[in-house]
């Protein structure tokens, strides 16, 4: 019941003016979810209000900051949050990009639009610094596509 404090519905979702808030968890939001929000707040930011946490938050990876700057979105002021800490308004859409975090999280009380897909861990990769970027710079290149399709 971990998430269930923070996942609400926003009944006002649909009226002039009102953003839609959305939640993207991920275990450490340390480099999936940090790359989601940046990639949703640039390219949908006028239509999305966008915030990710982790179940186990632990730091933001430098790569994700680096492959993120290489499109020209700037990460570096983010940091890593616990689901439990998220307080404001209750969120519309909860976005899942890890089975760890859907697992952590399987009941979302009132109704949030829930949505998933497990994303490869690239802090996960082992070897050289350029094939661990490669790794960030691919799971960024598919969270790029996935969140298209979420912007409809």
């Amino acid at each position: 019941m971990l998430c269930a404090r923070v996942l609400r519905v926003n009944v006002s979702t649909g009226h002039a003016g009102v953003k839609t808030r959305v939640l993207i968890l991920c275990t450490g939001n340390s480099a999936r979810s940090q790359m989601a929000e940046g990639l949703l707040r640039h390219d949908a930011g006028e239509r999305f209000e966008v915030h990710s946490a982790g179940t186990h938050p632990t730091a933001v990876r430098p790569e994700a900051v680096a492959v993120m700057r290489e499109i020209g979105i700037d990460i570096s002021g983010h940091h890593s949050k616990s689901v439990t800490d998220l307080d404001g308004p209750p969120f519309d859409i909860v976005l899942t990009v890890c089975d760890h975090a859907r697992e952590s999280c399987p009941v979302f009380f009132g109704g949030a639009r829930r949505l998933h897909r497990d994303f490869e861990d690239p802090a996960a990769v082992q070897g050289s610094e350029e094939q661990r970027l490669a790794a960030f710079r691919r799971v960024r290149d598919e969270l790029r596509t996935y969140l298209h399709d979420l912007r409809g």
